[in-house]
């Protein structure tokens, strides 16, 4: 164990800056002033429960993970 609450830990585990290949794959969406790089940030550490995998959940799955939710 290295010494941290599991609060601490968890927050340790946020990188607070991305990488050059976050930075090249999500480029387009550092662009919109909504999203910038603190919100990709905020996606990136993001976790989603998605319920069934049919016609919905499918495609929803997909889109969350290109937008880089949970990577």
């Amino acid at each position: 164990m290295s010494g941290l609450s599991h609060q601490e830990h968890h927050l340790h585990d946020h990188r607070s800056e991305l990488t050059r290949p976050e930075i090249e794959r999500f480029s387009r969406q550092l662009l919109l002033p909504e999203i910038a790089t603190e919100g990709q940030i905020k996606l990136r550490n993001a976790k989603v429960l998605i319920v069934g995998a049919g016609g919905l959940g499918s495609p929803a799955a997909l889109y969350l993970a290109a937008a880089g939710v949970g990577a």
